[in-house]
Protein backbone atom coordinates (compact mmCIF):
# COMPACT_ATOMS: atom_id res chain seq x y z
CA UNK A 1 0.00 0.00 0.00
CA UNK A 2 2.57 2.64 0.93
CA UNK A 3 4.65 1.48 -2.53
CA UNK A 4 1.51 2.15 -4.58
CA UNK A 5 0.99 5.22 -2.45
CA UNK A 6 4.59 7.07 -3.16
CA UNK A 7 4.07 5.57 -6.58
CA UNK A 8 0.89 7.75 -7.60
CA UNK A 9 1.90 10.81 -5.65
CA UNK A 10 5.53 10.35 -8.35
CA UNK A 11 3.26 10.06 -10.94
CA UNK A 12 1.69 12.82 -10.28
CA UNK A 13 4.03 15.42 -9.14
CA UNK A 14 6.09 13.88 -12.78
CA UNK A 15 2.07 14.87 -14.89
CA UNK A 16 2.50 18.29 -12.84
CA UNK A 17 5.64 19.01 -14.33
CA UNK A 18 4.82 17.64 -17.44
CA UNK A 19 1.98 19.74 -17.71
CA UNK A 20 4.14 22.71 -16.59
CA UNK A 21 6.52 22.46 -18.95
CA UNK A 22 4.22 22.25 -21.88
CA UNK A 23 1.61 25.00 -21.71
CA UNK A 24 2.55 28.63 -21.41
CA UNK A 25 -0.15 31.13 -21.28
CA UNK A 26 0.44 34.49 -23.36
CA UNK A 27 -0.80 37.54 -21.89
CA UNK A 28 -2.29 40.67 -24.52
CA UNK A 29 1.18 42.17 -23.52
CA UNK A 30 3.37 39.72 -25.04
CA UNK A 31 4.21 37.82 -28.20
CA UNK A 32 6.76 34.69 -27.94
CA UNK A 33 8.03 32.41 -30.56
CA UNK A 34 9.03 28.64 -29.65
CA UNK A 35 12.80 27.74 -29.99
CA UNK A 36 13.98 24.14 -30.06
CA UNK A 37 17.57 23.22 -29.53
CA UNK A 38 17.80 27.34 -29.87
CA UNK A 39 16.19 27.63 -33.49
CA UNK A 40 12.86 29.08 -33.77
CA UNK A 41 9.82 26.46 -34.99
CA UNK A 42 6.06 27.47 -36.33
CA UNK A 43 4.81 30.59 -36.27
CA UNK A 44 4.94 33.57 -33.61
CA UNK A 45 2.54 33.30 -31.09
CA UNK A 46 1.12 36.54 -30.80
CA UNK A 47 -2.72 35.92 -29.32
CA UNK A 48 -3.36 35.99 -25.65
CA UNK A 49 -4.42 32.25 -24.28
CA UNK A 50 -3.02 29.32 -23.71
CA UNK A 51 -0.51 27.66 -25.58
CA UNK A 52 1.03 24.01 -26.37
CA UNK A 53 4.37 23.24 -26.55
CA UNK A 54 6.47 20.06 -26.20
CA UNK A 55 8.15 19.88 -22.90
CA UNK A 56 11.94 19.67 -22.24
CA UNK A 57 12.48 20.09 -26.04
CA UNK A 58 10.66 23.58 -26.71
CA UNK A 59 11.34 26.79 -24.95
CA UNK A 60 9.69 29.89 -25.42
CA UNK A 61 11.16 33.81 -25.75
CA UNK A 62 9.13 36.45 -24.65
CA UNK A 63 8.96 39.64 -26.41
CA UNK A 64 7.04 42.76 -24.95
CA UNK A 65 3.79 43.65 -27.88
CA UNK A 66 3.38 47.52 -26.50
CA UNK A 67 5.50 50.80 -27.41
CA UNK A 68 8.95 50.63 -26.30
CA UNK A 69 11.07 53.80 -25.43
CA UNK A 70 13.94 55.03 -26.97
CA UNK A 71 16.23 57.31 -25.55
CA UNK A 72 19.25 59.16 -27.25
CA UNK A 73 22.47 60.39 -25.78
CA UNK A 74 23.37 63.95 -25.92
CA UNK A 75 25.75 64.86 -28.77
CA UNK A 76 27.16 67.93 -30.16
CA UNK A 77 26.80 68.23 -33.51
CA UNK A 78 27.80 70.45 -36.23
CA UNK A 79 24.95 71.98 -38.70
CA UNK A 80 25.53 72.34 -42.67
CA UNK A 81 26.40 76.53 -41.52
CA UNK A 82 28.87 75.23 -39.19
CA UNK A 83 27.37 76.17 -35.87
CA UNK A 84 28.00 73.02 -33.24
CA UNK A 85 25.08 72.10 -30.82
CA UNK A 86 23.96 69.75 -28.56
CA UNK A 87 21.34 67.30 -29.41
CA UNK A 88 19.08 65.23 -27.55
CA UNK A 89 16.54 63.13 -29.26
CA UNK A 90 14.09 60.15 -28.34
CA UNK A 91 11.90 57.60 -30.03
CA UNK A 92 9.19 55.21 -29.29
CA UNK A 93 9.18 51.43 -31.27
CA UNK A 94 7.67 48.72 -31.62
CA UNK A 95 8.47 44.66 -32.42
CA UNK A 96 6.43 43.77 -35.55
CA UNK A 97 7.86 40.31 -36.17
CA UNK A 98 9.48 38.34 -33.17
CA UNK A 99 10.30 35.85 -35.01
CA UNK A 100 12.95 37.70 -37.13
CA UNK A 101 13.53 40.29 -34.40
CA UNK A 102 14.32 36.87 -32.52
CA UNK A 103 16.31 35.73 -35.41
CA UNK A 104 18.47 39.22 -36.02
CA UNK A 105 18.69 40.94 -32.21
CA UNK A 106 17.53 38.18 -29.71
CA UNK A 107 16.57 40.43 -27.16
CA UNK A 108 15.70 44.05 -26.53
CA UNK A 109 19.27 44.83 -25.11
CA UNK A 110 20.41 44.23 -28.46
CA UNK A 111 18.02 46.40 -30.64
CA UNK A 112 18.32 49.28 -28.30
CA UNK A 113 22.02 48.70 -29.22
CA UNK A 114 21.28 48.44 -33.12
CA UNK A 115 19.14 51.18 -32.36
CA UNK A 116 21.38 53.33 -31.24
CA UNK A 117 23.66 53.28 -33.84
CA UNK A 118 20.79 53.45 -36.35
CA UNK A 119 19.00 56.75 -34.99
CA UNK A 120 22.16 58.23 -33.49
CA UNK A 121 23.86 58.01 -37.26
CA UNK A 122 20.75 59.39 -38.79
CA UNK A 123 20.57 62.07 -36.53
CA UNK A 124 24.01 63.82 -37.43
CA UNK A 125 22.98 63.35 -41.22
CA UNK A 126 20.24 65.31 -41.06
CA UNK A 127 21.74 67.84 -38.80
CA UNK A 128 24.75 68.06 -40.97
CA UNK A 129 22.39 68.39 -44.04
CA UNK A 130 20.52 71.26 -43.09
CA UNK A 131 21.35 75.08 -41.55
CA UNK A 132 20.49 75.63 -37.70
CA UNK A 133 17.24 77.62 -38.57
CA UNK A 134 15.21 74.35 -40.38
CA UNK A 135 16.27 72.64 -37.15
CA UNK A 136 15.18 75.01 -34.46
CA UNK A 137 12.15 76.55 -36.33
CA UNK A 138 9.33 74.37 -38.20
CA UNK A 139 7.21 76.96 -40.08
CA UNK A 140 7.51 80.30 -42.17
CA UNK A 141 5.34 82.60 -39.68
CA UNK A 142 5.00 86.23 -39.06
CA UNK A 143 6.56 87.38 -35.42
CA UNK A 144 3.35 89.03 -33.40
CA UNK A 145 4.94 92.81 -33.17
CA UNK A 146 4.17 94.56 -29.62
CA UNK A 147 5.84 97.53 -30.07
CA UNK A 148 7.11 100.13 -32.74
CA UNK A 149 10.45 99.30 -32.05
CA UNK A 150 10.17 95.02 -32.30
CA UNK A 151 9.67 96.05 -35.95
CA UNK A 152 12.81 95.93 -36.76
CA UNK A 153 14.12 92.79 -34.34
CA UNK A 154 11.58 90.73 -35.34
CA UNK A 155 12.27 90.26 -38.77
CA UNK A 156 12.77 85.95 -38.96
CA UNK A 157 14.51 84.47 -42.51
CA UNK A 158 12.84 82.17 -44.02
CA UNK A 159 13.34 78.40 -44.05
CA UNK A 160 13.13 75.46 -46.20
CA UNK A 161 12.72 72.49 -44.38
CA UNK A 162 11.62 72.95 -40.87
CA UNK A 163 12.40 70.58 -37.99
CA UNK A 164 8.74 68.58 -38.02
CA UNK A 165 9.77 67.98 -42.01
CA UNK A 166 13.40 66.87 -40.81
CA UNK A 167 12.36 64.59 -37.90
CA UNK A 168 10.45 62.70 -40.57
CA UNK A 169 13.54 62.23 -42.59
CA UNK A 170 15.21 60.94 -39.49
CA UNK A 171 12.40 58.60 -39.30
CA UNK A 172 11.77 57.64 -42.98
CA UNK A 173 15.36 56.76 -43.10
CA UNK A 174 15.83 54.74 -39.63
CA UNK A 175 12.69 52.71 -40.92
CA UNK A 176 14.32 51.54 -43.80
CA UNK A 177 17.79 50.65 -42.29
CA UNK A 178 14.93 48.71 -39.34
CA UNK A 179 12.62 47.05 -42.17
CA UNK A 180 15.06 43.79 -41.79
CA UNK A 181 15.36 43.52 -38.31
CA UNK A 182 11.35 42.97 -37.10
CA UNK A 183 10.81 46.39 -36.11
CA UNK A 184 9.46 49.53 -36.47
CA UNK A 185 10.26 53.16 -35.20
CA UNK A 186 6.77 54.72 -34.78
CA UNK A 187 7.65 57.78 -33.08
CA UNK A 188 11.18 60.44 -33.34
CA UNK A 189 11.90 64.04 -32.08
CA UNK A 190 13.89 66.23 -31.24
CA UNK A 191 13.60 66.80 -27.25
CA UNK A 192 16.13 69.33 -26.41
CA UNK A 193 18.57 71.62 -28.59
CA UNK A 194 21.27 73.97 -27.22
CA UNK A 195 23.96 75.90 -28.18
CA UNK A 196 27.96 74.25 -27.22
CA UNK A 197 29.31 76.79 -24.83
CA UNK A 198 31.44 78.79 -26.97
CA UNK A 199 28.55 79.29 -29.43
CA UNK A 200 25.93 80.28 -26.51
CA UNK A 201 28.39 82.98 -25.74
CA UNK A 202 28.54 84.72 -28.36
CA UNK A 203 25.10 84.16 -29.10
CA UNK A 204 24.58 85.99 -25.27
CA UNK A 205 26.64 88.54 -26.48
CA UNK A 206 24.89 89.29 -29.67
CA UNK A 207 21.35 89.27 -27.92
CA UNK A 208 22.79 92.00 -24.92
CA UNK A 209 24.47 93.99 -27.87
CA UNK A 210 21.28 94.32 -29.58
CA UNK A 211 19.34 95.00 -26.10
CA UNK A 212 21.95 97.74 -24.94
CA UNK A 213 21.32 99.35 -29.01
CA UNK A 214 17.58 99.64 -28.56
CA UNK A 215 18.05 100.86 -24.61
CA UNK A 216 20.55 103.58 -26.15
CA UNK A 217 17.82 104.24 -28.89
CA UNK A 218 15.57 104.76 -25.83
CA UNK A 219 17.26 106.98 -24.20
CA UNK A 220 18.50 109.00 -26.52
CA UNK A 221 14.40 109.30 -27.71
CA UNK A 222 13.71 110.03 -24.34
CA UNK A 223 16.31 112.53 -23.89
CA UNK A 224 15.43 114.88 -26.86
CA UNK A 225 11.52 114.12 -25.70
CA UNK A 226 12.58 115.77 -22.22
CA UNK A 227 15.06 118.91 -24.06
CA UNK A 228 11.31 119.48 -26.19
CA UNK A 229 9.64 119.40 -22.64
CA UNK A 230 11.94 121.52 -21.06
CA UNK A 231 11.74 124.33 -23.90
CA UNK A 232 8.21 124.05 -24.15
CA UNK A 233 8.03 124.90 -20.32
CA UNK A 234 10.29 128.08 -20.54
CA UNK A 235 8.79 129.46 -23.32
CA UNK A 236 5.03 128.71 -21.48
CA UNK A 237 6.86 129.96 -18.83
CA UNK A 238 8.13 132.75 -20.09
CA UNK A 239 4.86 133.78 -22.47
CA UNK A 240 2.85 133.46 -18.88
CA UNK A 241 5.35 136.02 -16.76
CA UNK A 242 4.95 138.41 -19.71
CA UNK A 243 1.52 138.42 -19.57
CA UNK A 244 1.25 138.40 -15.48
CA UNK A 245 3.99 142.03 -16.10
CA UNK A 246 1.82 143.38 -18.52
CA UNK A 247 -1.51 142.65 -16.95
CA UNK A 248 -0.17 143.72 -13.78
CA UNK A 249 1.37 146.71 -15.04
CA UNK A 250 -2.31 147.64 -16.71
CA UNK A 251 -3.50 147.30 -13.36
CA UNK A 252 -1.17 149.65 -11.83
CA UNK A 253 -1.57 152.24 -14.45
CA UNK A 254 -5.24 151.78 -14.23
CA UNK A 255 -4.96 152.17 -10.15
CA UNK A 256 -2.53 155.02 -10.90
CA UNK A 257 -4.90 156.89 -13.07
CA UNK A 258 -7.48 156.00 -10.38
CA UNK A 259 -5.75 157.91 -7.69
CA UNK A 260 -4.69 160.61 -9.77
CA UNK A 261 -8.08 161.54 -10.41
CA UNK A 262 -9.49 160.99 -6.76
CA UNK A 263 -6.86 162.95 -5.54
CA UNK A 264 -7.88 165.94 -8.31
CA UNK A 265 -11.28 165.62 -7.36
CA UNK A 266 -10.18 166.07 -3.58
CA UNK A 267 -8.05 168.59 -3.70
CA UNK A 268 -9.62 170.71 -6.64
CA UNK A 269 -12.41 171.85 -4.45
CA UNK A 270 -10.75 175.29 -3.27
CA UNK A 271 -7.32 176.87 -2.75
CA UNK A 272 -6.16 175.44 0.28
CA UNK A 273 -6.81 172.15 -0.98
CA UNK A 274 -4.45 172.72 -3.81
CA UNK A 275 -1.89 174.34 -1.75
CA UNK A 276 -1.95 171.22 0.63
CA UNK A 277 -2.22 168.86 -2.13
CA UNK A 278 1.33 170.29 -3.26
CA UNK A 279 2.57 171.01 -0.21
CA UNK A 280 2.02 167.16 0.15
CA UNK A 281 3.60 166.11 -3.04
CA UNK A 282 6.58 167.48 -2.69
CA UNK A 283 7.09 166.55 1.35
CA UNK A 284 6.47 163.14 -0.45
CA UNK A 285 9.21 163.86 -2.98
CA UNK A 286 11.47 165.32 -0.75
CA UNK A 287 11.01 161.97 1.62
CA UNK A 288 11.76 159.91 -1.37
CA UNK A 289 14.62 161.65 -2.75
CA UNK A 290 16.70 162.20 0.91
CA UNK A 291 17.89 160.07 3.46
CA UNK A 292 21.04 160.74 6.35
CA UNK A 293 23.97 160.57 3.67
CA UNK A 294 22.16 162.71 1.14
CA UNK A 295 23.24 166.66 1.19
CA UNK A 296 20.70 168.66 -1.06
CA UNK A 297 21.74 171.69 -3.00
CA UNK A 298 18.41 173.96 -4.21
CA UNK A 299 18.41 177.19 -5.61
CA UNK A 300 16.19 180.35 -3.59
CA UNK A 301 13.23 180.29 -6.03
CA UNK A 302 12.62 176.23 -5.76
CA UNK A 303 9.36 175.15 -4.79
CA UNK A 304 10.82 172.86 -1.93
CA UNK A 305 13.02 175.93 -0.65
CA UNK A 306 10.28 178.29 -0.51
CA UNK A 307 8.20 175.10 1.48
CA UNK A 308 11.46 174.80 3.89
CA UNK A 309 11.47 178.80 4.37
CA UNK A 310 7.96 178.80 6.05
CA UNK A 311 8.81 176.11 7.92
CA UNK A 312 11.49 177.99 9.30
Amino acid sequence: MKKSKIIYIVLVVVALIFVAQSVFILDETQQAIVTQFGKPVGEPRTSPGVNVVIPFIQKVQFFDKRYLEWDGDKNQVPTKDKKFIFVDTYARWQITDPLQFFIRLRDERSAQSRLDDILDGETRNAIASHDLLDIVRSTNRDPEVTEDFMEELEVLEDIDVGREAIEEIVLQKANERTSDLGVRILDFKFKRMNYVDEVRDRVYDRMVSERNRIADQFRSEGQGEARKIQGDKERDLAQIQSEAVRQAEEIRGRADAEATEIYASAYNKNRQSIDLYKFLRSMEALENSLDEKTNLVISSDSELFQYLKDMQ
